[in-house]
Parts: C-alpha cells; sequence; structure tokens
C-alpha cells in the first residue's frame, strides 16, 4: 500500500495547475466531510489565495467525484476549528482531541462544510494519520485560514 504522500502531492499539484493556475502549493491534506446521516472523503489543497476542496470518489486511488470547490478569502463567512473528540464524555475524546480537529466552515454563498482533520502528528497517531504530509497540510490550511478567514 502506498503512503499518503505518494498519492496526495501529485493530486493536490494537479488540483492546483488546473483551478489556481501560477499559484503554488503550500500544503495538502485530506478530511472527512460530514453531513447528516452522510459522510465522504475531501482532498484539501492550499495556496496563498485559494482553498481547493475536492470530493474524492470511493475507492483505495485518489480520483475526483464531481468538480472541486475553489474558495478564496471573500468565500469565507465564518470559520470555526475545535478538538476531534467533542462528540461526548466517553473516555477517547481527549485523545481525539490531540490527535484530530473538527473544522466548520460556512461560505458567503450560505453553504456549510464539516471538516474532521487527522493532525498526523505524535507517535501513535503520526504515521496513521496521515504522516508529515498531513501534518504540513493542517498547518498550511490553519495559517491561510488565519490569515485569510474571520475566526
Amino acid at each position: 500500500m502506498a503512503d499518503l504522500a505518494s498519492e496526495l502531492q501529485p493530486f493536490a499539484e494537479r488540483l492546483v495547475a488546473e483551478h489556481a493556475p501560477g499559484e503554488e502549493l503550500l500544503g495538502a491534506c485530506v478530511a472527512s466531510q460530514q453531513r447528516t446521516f452522510s459522510g465522504w472523503m475531501v482532498a484539501i489543497a492550499v495556496t496563498p489565495e485559494h482553498l481547493i476542496l475536492q470530493r474524492l470518489a470511493k475507492g483505495r486511488s485518489f480520483a475526483a467525484d464531481g468538480p472541486p470547490s475553489v474558495l478564496g478569502a471573500a468565500d469565507i463567512a465564518t470559520a470555526k476549528a475545535s478538538g476531534g473528540g467533542g462528540w461526548g464524555t466517553e473516555v477517547t475524546a481527549p485523545i481525539m482531541d490531540r490527535a484530530a480537529v473538527k473544522l466548520q466552515l460556512r461560505t458567503s454563498g450560505g453553504e456549510k462544510l464539516k471538516l474532521m482533520l487527522m493532525r498526523g502528528e505524535g507517535t501513535l497517531f503520526g504515521k496513521l494519520g496521515g504522516g508529515e504530509i498531513q501534518r504540513g497540510g493542517v498547518q498550511a490550511l490553519g495559517d491561510w485560514l488565519a490569515r485569510n478567514a474571520p475566526l
């Protein structure tokens, strides 16, 4: 089985070349996106000016499922981040708070996005959570939101 970086990096570079030509890829990561009674995986490419969110087709390889959402600073109405373990008082909540982050975005068009991202760090969840590319992508996403989105 290939590692996340060997599949995500070229996929994210293609997203940037197609949807934000001339911009640099600052980081890439994967997240699960949730709606009531459904969920899917999303690749996120971060550039200086845009976030590109691409829903992934089901399966074991990186393939797009529909067109991506290309968001600039003006497209983000609100952004809220919290620990990933906030689903009750179970014993795993503190562990997930350190290993994952829940990101809620509302676009200026009114769309609500709920994303769960593994941080890709730590000894227990580091490699299982995506490793260095995931860690760098989550950091780039956080930095982009700090510069461009009302938190």
